[in-house]
């Protein structure tokens, strides 16, 4: 998630709030304070409905992929060659000029054991972006008092038997790995086979001056056991990834962060979501994700006002100090709101104590049925590690979420 610094610039640092803890701080609207980047990954969102997506592989065994005519050209115009990306090339050129950031421009050919248990392990990194005093002030829409931090708990293992939708997302940036996390949700076009991913926007893409990231895998239910970092050093892929490495064939988030996100500022937190589409690495056994999880949540775009909201719980994998991103972690409070402004729409916020890396993470409440169902995701947080926000899920997501679905509709 993005947390809130006082004074901060961004920077890339340590998963979750990167090098920044969050603490209990309350946003007086008018201190200046900063959000940055909370989870290990990109910040801010883009909620432009269903024009910001990303090009699709076609989870071959091998690992090629089809790309559209009109996107090779655009792919000669960057100088991008695929065999020559596969081989390492997708490290260089994360200059703007290099660096694929239309919405149509998302790739992320499937690179088979890049992503093996030392990578994952050591992967950390976290692209902050900051928000001055400038970009939040008190009377601009409604904000509830700072809640009390909750201190996050420890999920019990194994963590597919508790939360198995869960899990963790990895992509490369410009200064090294990152991680986020996501939740594997229900897909309206495959009912009981979805292979769709609910995350943060920051997760996916870089911003104004960036664009897509880069190698881009969910591993569910990672670290299953809850090992520590000693016990993973020699822990085998199966037991890491237990429900396999998931490619990323297809991402899309808002255009608002498209456009206007930023190393500074907080504009797009309100629209801080994204849906991505897998395929298993290894071609699998013909299952989906949600056939090879066993779950998969519904997602609640017309959740009820907070006062209507007893409690929602927040799932992830903190990395910052006191944490280290190799094990799970949840916060159960009520929410309460917080405005940015006033033309956005306002966030949930709840107390909490975990840092970057939790990013992405999904935020499960009572949906109109009674049943569990995904309200939202870990946005941005203070670096004092206090509380957390998330945006409120509305048609501009529903327009995203809807676009991926009609995308693979026919596959």
């Amino acid at each position: 998630m993005r947390p809130i610094r006082p004074f901060s610039t961004a920077r890339s640092g340590r998963s979750t709030r990167s090098r920044t803890s969050p603490v209990a701080a309350a946003v007086a609207l008018g201190a200046a304070l900063v959000l940055t980047a909370t989870a290990c990954g990109p910040s801010d969102d883009n909620a432009g409905g269903d024009s910001s997506a990303s090009q699709p592989g076609d989870g071959g065994s091998d690992g090629k992929v089809t790309i559209p005519d009109g996107l090779k050209d655009k792919l000669k115009d960057h100088g991008i060659d695929l065999d020559e990306w596969k081989n390492g090339g997708w490290k260089k050129n994360w200059d703007k000029d290099k660096w694929l950031r239309e919405a149509g421009e998302f790739i992320n050919p499937i690179i088979k054991d890049l992503w093996d248990p030392e990578r994952m392990r050591d992967a950390d990194k976290n692209p902050d972006r900051g928000v001055d005093d400038n970009d939040i002030s008190g009377d601009q829409g409604v904000t509830d008092p700072t809640p009390q931090p909750v201190k996050a708990a420890a999920v019990k293992t194994p963590y597919h038997d508790q939360v198995a939708e869960s899990g963790k997302l990895f992509f490369d940036g410009p200064d090294g790995s990152m991680v986020c996390s996501a939740t594997v949700v229900k897909d309206p076009a495959h009912p009981g086979k979805s292979n769709m991913v609910w995350t943060a926007g920051h997760c996916v893409h870089a911003g104004a001056k960036g664009g897509w990231y880069r190698n881009m895998v969910f591993v569910p239910s990672y670290n299953n056991s809850g090992k520590s970092v000693e016990e993973l050093q020699n822990a085998p892929k199966e037991e890491v990834a237990p429900y396999g490495v998931w490619w990323g064939d297809w991402a899309q988030t808002s255009d608002q962060w498209i456009e206007q996100g930023g190393p500074t500022g907080g504009k797009g937190a309100p629209y801080d979501f994204a849906v991505i589409h897998v395929t298993p690495e290894k071609g699998g056994d013909g299952k989906s994700l949600e056939e090879t999880v066993g779950s998969a949540l519904p997602v609640d775009f017309n959740a009820p006002a907070v006062p209507q909201i007893d409690g929602m719980t927040a799932t992830g994998y903190p990395a910052a100090p006191p944490f280290d991103g190799q094990k799970m972690f949840q916060c159960a409070d009520k929410p309460g709101r917080l405005s940015l402004s006033k033309p956005d729409p306002t966030m949930y916020r709840i107390g909490c104590t975990m840092t970057g890396g939790s990013s992405g993470g999904g935020w499960v409440a009572e949906g109109q049925d009674g049943k569990p169902a995904l309200v939202s995701n870990t946005s941005i947080g203070p670096v004092t590690a206090g509380w957390l926000a998330g945006p409120r899920l509305g048609k501009e997501a529903k327009g995203i979420y809807g676009a991926v679905s009609k995308k693979f509709a026919g596959q």
